[in-house]
């Protein structure tokens, strides 16, 4: 049970957001319109998906940033800050269910592929620009006809929306399939895409398009749940490194932008030297002889 706890709270979490059974039900509202959906949720989670409760930030700020007449998107940035300032990446590792769907395809016993350190390195900044672009300036300063921009992102990239929206609405709802066009063979294309990726790659998605996982990564160094590594106890043994999914060294960059804070680490380290620190808990003994990374 201990060993699994990160999957359950997985599950929990895609289950609890997800819990408008009714939208799933033949003849039942399609999606859930109540109040929870002016609230965000931390994570990715669609908010057209048939029992989705609450509203995916990053849908959110498109929706904010394409009225007609612009306003500072106060909660929704003020939200996802305060998310990333006390979670950091926690929230990919713990309460992204499409993170978990991502884990569970990897698993699929094929040979892995490995990218090349210089090529991976260079991919994991495309989804900065992804948020820079797609998330925040096309929405922002491009205008229609009509005077209202487009959720670039949400319209013309994002898996997760077609997978927990588009997907489930079009099985349910048969008048819907007709209207099928372009769109939405495209976006099945790049949610086909993906998926394959996801048994090749660990967390292909994550690592180099999620524009909420780029947003959370800008408050990783600073975020108040950290990983602390004791100098003194560590022997260099590199064992962290090899354990990380993520391919990140947390030896020398504990508090890595690219770092989901999955834990694997800390259990593989066999002399106890990673840790992770929080509200309330003090940090490591160590840090008062100099000997304190973070």
């Amino acid at each position: 049970m201990v060993k699994h706890i990160r999957k359950i709270v997985q599950i929990g979490w895609g289950f609890l957001t997800n819990a408008y059974v009714k939208g799933f039900l033949p003849g039942g509202q399609a999606i859930y319109t109540g109040a929870l959906k002016r609230f965000c949720v931390p994570g990715m989670n669609c908010y057209s998906c048939p029992g989705a409760l609450g509203a995916c930030p990053i849908g959110s700020l498109q929706a904010a940033l394409n009225e007609r007449h612009r306003k500072f998107p106060f909660y929704v940035l003020g939200y996802l800050m305060a998310v990333g300032v006390f979670f950091g990446r926690f929230i990919c590792g713990w309460l992204c269910l499409f993170g978990l769907l991502q884990e569970l395809l990897y698993k699929i016993p094929v040979p892995k592929l490995t990218i090349p350190e210089k090529i991976d390195h260079m991919l994991r900044y495309l989804k900065y620009v992804v948020l820079a672009v797609l998330v925040i300036g096309l929405p922002l300063f491009y205008r229609g006809k009509y005077g209202a921009g487009e959720p670039f992102f949400c319209k013309y990239v994002c898996p997760v929306g077609t997978l927990e929206g588009g997907v489930p609405l079009v099985l349910l709802n048969s008048a819907l399939r007709p209207a099928l066009g372009f769109l939405f063979r495209w976006k099945m294309a790049i949610l086909i895409l993906c998926l394959t990726a996801c048994v090749f790659i660990y967390r292909p998605f994550c690592r180099y398009i999620c524009p909420l996982g780029a947003f959370y990564a800008l408050f990783q160094k600073i975020s108040v749940i950290r990983m602390t590594v004791d100098s003194g106890a560590c022997t260099d043994c590199g064992l962290c490194k090899k354990t990380c999914p993520m391919r990140v060294d947390p030896q020398k960059q504990p508090n890595s932008p690219e770092c989901i804070r999955c834990g694997e680490c800390v259990k593989a380290c066999p002399m106890h030297a990673l840790s992770f620190t929080g509200p309330g808990r003090k940090k490591h003994a160590k840090e008062k002889k100099g000997e304190y990374v973070s």
